[in-house]
């Protein structure tokens, strides 16, 4: 199918790393039902002489069931950051979240270049803040830094970056400084490299939040592709499977997201290949109409 796509750079390459494997969801538990119970009165003796008799034990009367209580108003959902992060932190992030947003580029570069919010400062090369043109009609979200992106401080490097680099190709887009309806901004959800590669915590996905969310502020792009299941999740603050959030378009304070699978996942999966490259068409179908919608070239 990609092949008569013409597709043919989408070849699998060597030494990639996997994406991680969606998070198990865990079953609701079920309310038990109200028990009933039986109430026995109790026997009643006949008084008087000898001819007395004892009477007879009633029949056991069944109580009538409690009337259930009504079912509790379901809060609103907390985030899945919100509901790993201890309240003292949360309130901390809002108050940091609330001075990035009045950065402008070059001081929100700064700030993450400079950035000791988290442990991850501890091991890290370089910073990755992201590159591309600044206000591209697209806009590519990935996940954490991987080593060579530690090292050269740049998203999507290796053998990643080159098959994100063919699937834009395969777009007419790119990663360069030509015109921005022609160019993506491309971010990931960290700034820094975990250890090992590890998954990232839920603390340092809350720290590093609010950088991206003012990246997306400062490009305004017309869509944006979320990329593998911790840049999905924590944009959109889902907790499902990228299977289940893939093929639809989601929305992000008004701009459109349509969700696919991380390069990294893609060159140990090759079948998911044409799964992403459906993705692909929905996301230039949503940016065509977008254009269309508001007349913007």
């Amino acid at each position: 199918m990609l092949e008569a796509m013409g597709l043919k750079v989408w070849m699998p390459l060597p030494d990639a790393l996997s994406d991680p494997a969606p998070a198990s969801e865990q079953p609701l538990a079920e309310r038990p039902a109200p028990s009933r119970t039986l109430r026995e009165p109790a026997l009643e003796a006949a008084g008087g002489g000898g001819g007395a008799r004892q009477a007879a034990p009633a029949r056991p009367v069944l109580a009538p069931a409690p009337a259930p209580m009504p079912a509790p108003a379901e809060p609103p959902a907390a985030s899945p950051l919100q509901t790993l992060l201890p309240a003292a932190l949360v309130a901390a992030q809002g108050e940091r979240a609330h001075a990035i947003q009045t950065m402008d580029w070059v001081q929100l570069r700064d700030s993450v270049a400079s950035c000791r919010a988290c442990g991850l400062c501890e091991g890290r090369q370089r910073t990755v803040f992201g590159v591309g043109h600044e206000q591209a009609h697209w806009m590519i979200i990935g996940e954490a830094p991987g080593e060579q992106e530690d090292l050269q401080g740049e998203p999507f490097v290796g053998q990643a970056g080159k098959l994100l680099d063919n699937m834009l190709r395969a777009l007419g887009l790119g990663r360069g400084s030509a015109e921005a309806p022609q160019q993506v901004f491309v971010a990931n959800t960290l700034k820094c490299r975990p250890p090992r590669n590890r998954n990232p915590e839920p603390a340092e996905l809350a720290q590093c939040l609010p950088y991206l969310q003012r990246q997306i502020e400062l490009v305004k792009p017309r869509i944006i592709l979320a990329l593998g299941r911790f840049a999905v999740q924590t944009l959109l603050q889902r907790s499902e499977a990228i299977g289940r959030l893939r093929g639809q378009v989601h929305d992000y304070q008004g701009i459109p997201v349509v969700v696919s699978y991380h390069p990294a996942y893609l060159l140990r999966n090759l079948p998911d290949k044409a799964r992403a490259w459906e993705d692909l068409c929905l996301a230039r179908m949503v940016y065509q109409q977008r254009l269309g919608e508001t007349g913007a070239g």
